[in-house]
């Protein structure tokens, strides 16, 4: 083990750089786990708004809900699911 000696600046700079770099790895970290929660499976976002699964991928495939694919799943961010709720589009209909 060897001895190494600096200067009481040098120190306080250190420490200040690596309580930094904890800092920033921690709150994106953080993030990212906030943004899993917000994120609804097709089972939870159609137990929410009371409708079958099935309406919910409908939903998705025209594109009304916009869905994050993880691996094989789909996931609705809240955010977005928030934003299609509150968007009304006029009905056309086809004749």
């Amino acid at each position: 083990m060897d001895l190494v000696v600096i200067s009481k600046e040098e120190l306080e700079d250190l420490v200040q750089t690596s309580v930094n770099k904890a800092l920033t790895e921690y709150f994106e970290n953080k993030e990212a786990k906030e943004k899993f929660k917000e994120l609804k499976s097709v089972k939870e976002t159609a137990k929410l708004l009371s409708v079958s699964e099935l309406t919910v991928r409908t939903h998705i495939s025209k594109g009304l809900y916009k869905a994050e694919r993880v691996g094989r799943r789909i996931f609705i961010g809240r955010k977005n699911l928030d934003l299609a709720m509150q968007e009304v589009k006029s009905l056309k209909y086809k004749r």
